[in-house]
């Protein structure tokens, strides 16, 4: 008997069945194929994630995939101390650059989770809080309708955050940072990448923690 696949894929040229937003760029494609759902465990990558998310609030994902390599280079590959120093003349730099997101909160955020992230060194670190809210399961969804918005994880997630001094960190905003890194698996049955981040079985069974 032929395994299950979600009828809420889209066959590829290539024969490789993905979600229909994976399909809709050559952008989208390679990060779906490449890089969404595989494991992120450095500081200045969960540095990354989190302050993404807080920019993409309003914005598509295509948006911020295609301001990343300027969003990088305007905050100093998201390396915390770097981030951290930003001062006043800094953020008018930043409001002036048109290749990035000129959102003053938002850069005002990204600069207040760098000073979070440095304080959270003092309790092990950004990587050891994100993910020791993976949880034993996770979902094994047939139709794109059965991802939730949020959960359990992603709110408790949110609170510790918000708790450290984060900020654009709602947990909906978590549970897609939660998806895109690998915490949890949301891959629909039958896409070629179920299961393909080493941390979960197809099943939705836990493997192991990356950490």
């Amino acid at each position: 008997m032929a395994p299950e696949i979600s009828p809420d894929l889209v066959a590829g040229e290539d024969g490789l069945n993905r979600p229909r937003w994976a399909t809709g760029s050559a952008l989208l494609t390679d990060y779906y194929d490449t890089e969404w759902g595989l494991p992120v465990t450095s500081e200045s990558g969960l540095l990354e994630r989190v302050c993404l998310e807080g920019f993409q609030a309003g914005l598509s994902w295509a948006t911020i995939l295609r301001k990343r390599p300027a969003l990088r280079e305007a905050f100093a590959g998201f390396d915390a101390a770097a981030v951290a120093a930003f001062g006043d003349g800094d953020v008018a730099r930043l409001m002036a650059d048109r290749r990035i997101i000129r959102n003053e909160r938002k850069i005002h955020s990204a600069i207040n989770n760098a000073r979070a992230t440095l304080r959270l060194r003092e309790r092990g670190g950004l990587p050891r809080l994100v993910w020791s809210h993976q949880p034993e399961e996770t979902i094994a969804p047939l139709r794109l309708s059965e991802v939730p918005t949020r959960d359990e994880n992603s709110a408790a997630l949110a609170r510790e955050l918000k708790e450290a001094g984060f900020s654009f960190v709602g947990p909906t905003t978590m549970f897609a940072m939660m998806e895109s890194i690998g915490v949890i698996d949301t891959h629909l049955v039958g896409s070629h990448r179920r299961g393909s981040s080493g941390l979960w079985r197809a099943d939705g069974t836990r493997l192991r923690s990356p950490l």
